[in-house]
């Protein structure tokens, strides 16, 4: 790190805290601090959408996820489009007609009280939970930077976004994230650029493309169809992306209020709905193009030395163990092979070039990429022995490219936009987190306060989240697998069930609050208990499923079983005409 890169990441940081300072001013009560008055354009109702969304996760561990995994990550996103008409629809007139606080204020005023605090209460835990992710995830970067403790990195960069988030509300979130995105966007373009401007003479984007494809990178749409039928636990495929991706979709920005809290601060249903489509259509776009980046730098480093392992603690920790002897040998035969890899990855380019055919090349560049991969897993496993760590480096991959190649200036600027990403998405949470908490809880069963009272309440709310979220962030470090999956993972243990009761209230106005309740808690423990099912005897026997089929089964299942309950419970409910909620 440079004088250049400390003063690229200082004046950065420091504007977008003052912006966010400046924008801040707003009516001292709950709808000026949650909601900024419902008075923004569709443009900024979009980018805080967006920002709320992308966080430093995407980022860091987007590219690094194309590395490992290839391009057809991006089919997560192919539902996304679908949800964004259904919520227009349907959600987004209600919410408003309704002037609503918070998403679930809705369920009580259609079920009940206990149906109203249940799915808060999942929002709260979830949301909580990935938001302590989200610090988790800028941290590392420090980490790996300055070799510093993750713990005390966690707890320094989460006061300080504490400080950011407290301080402002609603409209410094939703302000400032429409400079981080702008930001984000020229620098991850830059980076991309710089890939390929880094790649060997005569290396240019359609040869890193064909050669990633020949290592399987580049595949966009796969079926999840195999010899032996159907894989269900296939986690990325067009129909998981489709189906799965839909109901997960569908659920994030029709149900979690940190995203509804995005989209409830517009001016009007117009607005709202002009934000929320253009998500839609900007969306897979931006994933698609962040991905890329990954494949891109995949195809740089077949012609770079590239490491055993990107986390570089992680290597120095079983260097200093008494596997020392095993690594070092590990690394020798790891750097013979790239060796030949990069040598076979020139011959096949060339021949590329000359528009000659050598599928001997092709075979041998594949067989040696294989090898390499798996002096990799080799080194996952010796340091599971080691340190007792999983050794998933799909995380560091960018960073360490962005620390080790980057010229000054630019990787400071990269540096700096993670950490915009992650505080854009980690205040809105935050704010949302807060905005559940007083509304759905707080005014439910406190004591009744004045408006200023309120705002004052709101704030330590805010506080206290934070704190939790650090709290979360300092086990974070053990989860060993891409950050990126494991936030899209915890949500789907979620989302499922929270949507379904939202489908229930929206569409089944002849179903009661106790039969979609009992159904939310019974789909809710199956969800659970069919991901953890190896560790349960009776389920062990069910097929391993993508956790992307879990929204739809949660969503599904609570409807499904809501209606047979509400049959069971109050026979002949069903054909009786209810009134709708107005």
């Amino acid at each position: 790190m440079t004088a250049t890169d400390w003063l690229v990441i200082i004046a950065v940081l420091l504007g977008i805290v003052l912006y966010g300072l400046y924008k801040s001013r707003t009516t001292k009560n709950l709808e000026g601090y949650f909601l900024s008055n419902r008075d923004l354009p569709w443009y900024i109702v979009l980018l805080s959408i967006m920002g709320t969304q992308a966080s430093a996760i995407t980022f860091l561990s987007g590219p690094g996820q194309a590395f490992a995994d290839g391009m057809r990550f991006v089919q997560y996103y192919f539902g996304l489009p679908l949800a964004m008409v259904v919520i227009c629809i349907t959600f987004v007139p209600i919410f408003n007609r309704l002037k609503v606080y918070t998403a679930y204020e809705f369920l009580e005023k259609r079920f009940d009280n206990k149906t109203r605090t249940l799915t808060s209460f999942l929002f709260l835990l979830q949301r909580g939970l990935s938001t302590g992710i989200s610090i988790y995830a800028p941290s590392i970067i420090v980490s790996s930077l300055f070799g510093w403790p993750v713990f005390w990195v966690n707890m320094v960069m989460g006061g300080l976004l504490i400080i950011y988030t407290v301080s402002g509300g609603a409209r410094a979130v939703a302000h400032t994230q429409k400079i981080q995105l702008l930001l984000i966007f020229a620098a991850m373009a830059a980076a991309g650029y710089m890939v390929v401007h880094l790649m060997p003479p005569g290396v240019g984007l359609t040869e890193a493309l064909h050669l990633s494809g020949k290592a399987g990178k580049t595949a966009v749409i796969t079926s999840g169809v195999t010899q032996d039928g159907f894989n269900w636990n296939d986690r990325y495929n067009i129909w998981s992306g489709l189906i799965g991706g839909f109901f997960l979709a569908l659920s994030y920005f029709g149900t979690d209020h940190s995203q509804v809290g995005r989209y409830l601060t517009a001016q009007n249903n117009r607005e709202s709905r002009l934000g929320l489509l253009m998500n839609g259509l900007v969306k897979v776009p931006m994933q698609f193009c962040i991905l890329l980046i990954g494949v891109l730098v995949f195809a740089f480093y077949q012609f770079a030395p590239m490491p055993l392992s990107f986390d570089e603690t992680l290597v120095n920790d079983v260097a200093a163990s008494p596997y020392r002897d095993s690594l070092q040998q590990l690394q020798k035969q790891y750097a013979d092979v790239n060796v030949q890899k990069q040598a076979a990855a020139q011959d096949y380019v060339r021949a590329l070039q000359r528009k000659e055919s050598n599928d001997t090349g092709i075979v041998r560049f594949q067989q040696l990429t294989a090898q390499s991969e798996s002096y990799r897993q080799s080194f996952r496993q010796l340091a599971q022995k080691a340190v007792d760590r999983k050794g998933e480096d799909a995380n560091f991959v960018f960073l360490s490219f962005v620390k080790n190649y980057l010229p000054k200036g630019l990787k400071g600027l990269l540096i700096a936009i993670i950490f915009l990403a992650s505080w854009g998405s980690i205040a809105a949470a935050l704010n949302s987190l807060a905005a559940s908490t007083v509304v759905d809880f707080q005014q439910r069963f406190g004591r009744q306060s004045q408006p200023v009272d309120e705002y004052r309440i709101a704030k330590w709310y805010t506080f206290a989240w934070g704190a939790f979220s650090v709290l979360v962030a300092e086990f974070a470090h053990n989860l060993g697998q891409s950050l990126i999956e494991t936030v899209n993972i915890l949500g789907s243990l979620f989302y499922g069930v929270i949507l379904g009761i939202f489908l229930v209230a929206f569409y089944l106005k002849t179903v009661k609050g106790t039969a979609t309740f009992v159904a939310a808690l019974l789909v809710e423990a199956f969800v659970v208990a069919l991901f953890f099912k190896n560790s349960i005897g009776p389920l062990r026997q069910l097929p391993d499923i993508s956790f992307l089929w879990l929204n739809a089964i949660g969503a599904i299942g609570v409807v499904l079983l809501s209606v047979l309950l509400q049959v069971l419970l109050q026979p002949g409910a069903l054909r009786r005409k209810t009134v709708t909620v107005s």
